[in-house]
C-alpha cells in the first residue's frame, strides 16, 4: 500500500468520526422535537422553525460538514473505488456509538451484520494493497 493511501485512510478515520457523531447530534435533536411528517403542508413551517433553532442539530451539521472537509482529504488522494467502500465502516461506528450514547440496542443480528460490513472492508482494501 503506497504512502499516499495509508495517509488517506488515516484521513478517513475523522472523516467518520465527525460523521457519525453529526448523525448522533441530528437523532439527539430530533428525539427533543419529535416525527418530522410531511403529511400536512400546514405542519412543516413550524416543525422546520423547531429543527433550525435545535442547538443538536446545528452540532450535527458542524459535525457533518467536519466530517467533509475531512472526506475531501482523502479521495484528493485515492480512487473513490476505494475511498468509498472504506467509508462503510462508518456503519459499525454508529452502531457502536448509539448504543453507548442513545441507549439503542444491540442484538446479534445487529453485531453480526456490523461483522459482515467490517469484513467487507477489509477484503476491498486488502484488494487495493497490490495497486
Amino acid at each position: 500500500m503506497s504512502r499516499e493511501t495509508i495517509i488517506a485512510l488515516l484521513w478517513l478515520l475523522p472523516a467518520m468520526l465527525f460523521s457519525t457523531t453529526g448523525e448522533l447530534f441530528l437523532k439527539k435533536g430530533m428525539n427533543e422535537i419529535g416525527v418530522f411528517d410531511f403529511v400536512s403542508v400546514s405542519t412543516i413551517a413550524p416543525m422546520l422553525i423547531k429543527i433550525f433553532t435545535n442547538p443538536n442539530i446545528w452540532i450535527g451539521f458542524i459535525g457533518f460538514g467536519g466530517g467533509s472537509i475531512f472526506w475531501l482529504s482523502v479521495i484528493s488522494r485515492v480512487p473513490l473505488s476505494l475511498a468509498y467502500p472504506m467509508l462503510a465502516l462508518s456503519y459499525v461506528i454508529v452502531v457502536v456509538e448509539s448504543w453507548i450514547f442513545l441507549g439503542e440496542g444491540l442484538n446479534p443480528l445487529r453485531v453480526a451484520g456490523s461483522l459482515v460490513v467490517g469484513l467487507g472492508v477489509a477484503l476491498v482494501g486488502l484488494g487495493s494493497a497490490g495497486k
